[in-house]
């Protein structure tokens, strides 16, 4: 397995700023082409491969347009090409999704599935449907990175201990030198990124040799709910990463404020360029309405987040060998539209990389990751399986007459449904709701537990739900 690592440049020069920005802008006409010819069923979807792409170019000559050295082109095209593939691989999963909901045979399930992993998709009216209704043709806004080569490039130290790494440029044989910030010298194919007169230098290690890798995970089995004040509470009633809710709110407030008085300022200078003083309009938008420190104050933000979700699912499998979580990457759109200071706040992105540290940290450290249908496990008590009332970090089971803390009882419901026979991970959730009602009318009016066939009858024995234990 392989993880990201980034190191930046320091000090650079602005003439050596200025001629990778220009490659980089050359190059982000490489990806234009690539995906405007291959970014549809006639690309990727067609099976074509980047070695066909690079042939198809050498022979009729398109190469010759972006002015740029060979292993420079050939190499964002064989980016390009696997931002294609990813693409598609994506829609993908909406496809196997409706394939789900549609397909009740298991034969022709199977038969499905198989068509869409071999892209022999095209010749069947409902995957050509789903795939063109899911798959839409992207298009380029990357402008701004340079894919290296491991052979093309060279790291050396000078006197005072600084890395220096150079990289071919727009002209053959000529390198350009970039100063380093670390002592790590990068390895493996480099992806650079320009942002802001600095670059960033983007490389993979292998996670193996990493310490974190080595911390063995724990025999429990654990279930787990992603909160706003604390990043994981676990179904024993730990909290994890409890600090993410005051970064959160932190920056919130401080975003609020800033584009406050960004707002006025942009007024201000619009109300100068109306009368005439563009002199004025200009050094405002120069001095007070720049993207660089914002963006920096950002990425070092995403930054400490990043780091308090990894750190608190490190602290989840210290202790689980079997993490059974919701998964995180399903879209899920709410009744009502929220404020903008409640959306900054709930802060979605955060949601991606907790599914990111789940999958990565498990993996390394030898743990399992269960997804598992979350519908109504944050609106249902642990103990009845009564729908009830939750509000904020409580939640009031109406029937049990007990008040639980709302994100441990989730976590609760989480661990229960690794072993549902009859919630599945992708049972609609209006299916979900009705499944619990019907339980909680059986429980109210003494009736056994009817089971659907033998086989439901069987995993039942193997996985008891909450229905069957709750007179235990």
């Amino acid at each position: 397995m392989k993880v990201t690592r980034i190191a930046y440049s320091t000090r650079l020069n602005p003439g050596k700023y200025a001629a990778l920005a220009e490659q980089a802008r050359r190059l982000g006409r490489v990806r234009s082409e690539v995906w405007q010819r291959y970014g549809s069923i006639n690309g990727a979807g067609a099976g074509l491969r980047d070695r066909q792409v690079r042939d198809r170019w050498l022979a009729d000559g398109t190469h010759v347009q972006f002015a740029v050295l060979a292993n420079a082109w050939k190499e964002t095209v064989r980016d390009a090409m696997a931002d294609i593939a990813a693409n598609l691989a994506a829609a993908k999963v909406d496809v196997r999704r409706a394939i789900n909901r549609r397909a009740t045979d298991p034969a022709e399930r199977k038969r499905m599935f198989t068509a869409l992993k071999a892209d022999q998709w095209v010749d069947d009216p409902f995957l050509a449907r789903q795939m063109r209704k899911h798959w839409k043709r992207g298009r380029n806004r990357t402008h701004d990175q340079i894919v290296v080569r491991a052979d093309r490039y060279n790291i050396t130290v000078d006197g005072r201990g600084r890395l220096w790494l150079a990289i071919p440029g727009l002209e053959p044989r000529k390198m350009v030198r970039i100063p380093l910030s670390t002592t790590v010298a990068p390895t493996g194919t480099l992806r650079l990124i320009l942002r802001g007169g600095r670059v960033e230098v983007h490389y993979q290690i292998d996670a193996s040799q990493m310490r974190s890798s080595q911390r063995p995970c724990g025999e429990a089995t654990v279930g787990v709910d992603k909160g706003y004040t604390e990043a994981l509470t676990d179904s024993d009633g730990q909290t994890h990463g409890a600090g993410l809710g005051v970064l959160l709110s932190a920056e919130s407030d401080r975003l609020k404020e800033r584009n406050r008085r960004r707002a006025k300022l942009r007024s201000i200078a619009n109300t100068a360029a109306l009368r005439g003083d563009h002199a004025k309009a200009h050094r405002i938008k120069v001095n007070n309405l720049g993207t660089i420190k914002r963006d920096r104050q950002a990425a070092r933000h995403r930054a400490r987040v990043r780091t308090e979700i990894f750190t608190a699912v490190h602290e989840v499998v210290d202790k689980a060998a079997t993490v059974v979580a919701e998964d995180l990457t399903r879209c899920f759109t709410g009744r009502k539209p929220l404020g903008k200071n409640i959306n900054r706040r709930l802060a979605a992105w955060t949601k991606g990389v907790t599914a990111e540290a789940l999958k990565n940290v498990s993996e390394r450290r030898g743990s399992a990751l269960v997804h598992v249908n979350a519908a109504y496990t944050s609106q249902a008590c642990h103990r009845c399986g009564r729908l009830g009332r939750r509000s904020g970090d409580r939640f009031h089971c109406t029937s049990c007459g007990v008040v639980w803390q709302a994100d441990v009882n989730a976590a609760i419901n989480i661990l229960q449904r690794a072993g549902d026979p009859d919630i599945a991970l992708h049972t609609p959730y209006h299916k979900v709701k009705q499944i619990l009602q019907d339980r909680t009318d059986r429980h109210r009016t003494r009736l056994p537990v009817q089971d659907s066939s033998p086989a439901t009858a069987g995993r039942r024995a193997n996985y008891p739900n909450r229905s069957t234990m709750s007179n235990k």
